[in-house]
């Protein structure tokens, strides 16, 4: 059985068309053995946690038996949001966090963002033993880099990876990514 990989785009007006460019790199990298769900969320011009929820646990339900997860940019943070707060059934082998903003505290503050801020105790009620990667440019232009100390901070054992020139898409290269992915395959593979 292939591993399977679901993939969270970020928000906005084309964001889905602009991260299946990323979701295009993860399956030209990785190959036939790991299968790349890609599914378009609702009004992602106006993305809101609540709409986005039902979907994320939609195709939670939808994968056999174990799960990679991969979020971008506002992707990820609702990603963090829905492992925080619900209970899920699926066993998730890795998470894998690429440009993600915090909300709240140092992060980001703007109108509505109580919404999707992750409580205090929040790394606490991630899945046990959860491998977490996160990738982020230094010279982001839409989540600023400062926000990846902000998880380091409540995630020390997290694998942060710290890029240069790459933007807020990574220039559409998740090589590090794939890398991370395929050092895990001894846990997806059991």
């Amino acid at each position: 059985m292939r591993a399977q990989i679901l993939f969270i785009q970020g928000g906005g007006s084309g964001a889905h068309n602009e991260d299946g460019k990323l979701v295009a790199s993860l399956r030209q990298h990785l190959g036939s053995t790991y299968e790349v769900r890609y599914p378009q969320m609702p009004k992602e011009n106006d993305p809101d946690y609540q709409r986005w929820k039902p979907k994320i646990r939609k195709e939670l339900a939808a994968v056999t038996e174990r799960v990679i997860l991969v979020g971008h940019s506002l992707g990820g943070s609702f990603l963090l949001k829905y492992l925080s707060e619900e209970k899920i059934e699926t066993r998730v082998t890795g998470l894998f966090l690429i440009a993600t903003p915090y909300w709240g505290g140092d992060g980001w503050r703007y109108e509505g963002y109580e919404a999707v801020v992750l409580p205090e105790d929040f790394a606490l009620k991630l899945p046990n033993g959860l491998p977490i990667f996160f990738y982020h440019s230094r010279d982001d232009e839409v989540a600023p880099f400062a926000h990846l100390a902000l998880y380091q901070k409540k995630l020390p054992h997290a694998t942060i990876r710290a890029l240069d020139g790459r933007g807020h898409q990574l220039n559409t290269d998740l090589s590090e990514v794939v890398a991370d992915i395929k050092s895990l395959e001894h846990l997806t593979n059991c």
